[in-house]
Order: C-alpha cells, then sequence, then structure tokens
C-alpha cells in the first residue's frame, strides 16, 4: 500500500512539474493588420479602413499608465524622423477616453501627424489577435499592410527605428 501511494504521489508530482512551466507557447500573429475599431483622442473612430494603402504602419498596443510604454515614448522622441514614413496607430484598452488624451498631450504627439491614438475600450480585439500579455506589444507591417516584425516584449527604441527604417 504504502509503494502504491509512493507512486501515485510521484505521479501527481511530475504532473504539477509540468503544469509549471515557465515558457508559454509560442505564438506568431496573424501576417494581417488587426480588425480594429478605436475611439481616437479626438473622438473620432477610426479603422484600418483609414489607413493610407502603399504606407506602412506600426501598430503599438499599450497602457498609457504603464511604466515600459511611457518609458518607450520617451526612448522614441528623439528618433521621430525614422517614423515619419509611418502611420502608427497606438491602441489602448484603457477607459475612459481621457486616459488616452492625457497620453497624447504628455508625449505631444499632436506635433506628429502619422501618429493616431485611440482606445478600443473593453472589446480587446486587438488584445486578443495579438495574445498581448505585456505591453507595449508592436507589430510592424510593409506598404501592403503585411506584418514584417513584432516585439512582444518591451524592445529598445533603436531596434524599431531601425526596423522602421526598412519597411
Amino acid at each position: 500500500m504504502k509503494k502504491l501511494l509512493f507512486f501515485f504521489g510521484l505521479i501527481i508530482a511530475a504532473g504539477c512539474a509540468n503544469a509549471q512551466s515557465t515558457n508559454p507557447p509560442s505564438y506568431t500573429p496573424p501576417a494581417t493588420i488587426p480588425p480594429y475599431h478605436i475611439l481616437t483622442t479626438d473622438s473620432v473612430y477610426n479603422t484600418p479602413a483609414n489607413l493610407k494603402k502603399n504606407k506602412a504602419v506600426m501598430i503599438i498596443y499599450f497602457s498609457p499608465d504603464c511604466s515600459h510604454c511611457q518609458h518607450l515614448m520617451y526612448e522614441l522622441k528623439p528618433k521621430m524622423d525614422d517614423f515619419k514614413n509611418v502611420q502608427v496607430v497606438m491602441i489602448t484598452f484603457a477607459e475612459p477616453l481621457k486616459a488616452s488624451q492625457v497620453f497624447y498631450r504628455d508625449f505631444d504627439l499632436k506635433k506628429y501627424p502619422n501618429f493616431t491614438v485611440g482606445t478600443e475600450g473593453y472589446t480587446y480585439v486587438v488584445q486578443r489577435f495579438y495574445q498581448v500579455r505585456t505591453t507595449p506589444y508592436i507589430a510592424l507591417y510593409d506598404k501592403n499592410h503585411k506584418l514584417v516584425k513584432y516585439f512582444d516584449k518591451a524592445p529598445k527604441a533603436d531596434e524599431i527605428a531601425d526596423a522602421a527604417k526598412k519597411l
């Protein structure tokens, strides 16, 4: 009986050890732009139909109060010229819209007409599309709006700038 209990205990322990795996399954997002529907900082709804054709796109899924997202924006500020030929769509889940507006104001994004900032609200369409686990999440698309590169963890600003130059 003791041997049987020991055997079952060993099986349970092995099963629990496998359940505690720290490596989540890898995920490659679809090659297309997500079907987002966001309320922008100027209270207008925006979808992929608003994107210009034959122009590269960068989607940044972020949270206005995320320290990594804010740090990334501080790093990107001196490199904004590298993104002048890229349509940048910053999407958050944060409600209310005021949080996005404050972020837009604090980083003075009105100087950059190629930047659009908005909230998808609690629909989480984009979050599920990319299976976002941490913010910021960044996806880069070529002029044909096909996925070229993505960052599922906060990258260095130089990495993003270099990738944007190649689009």
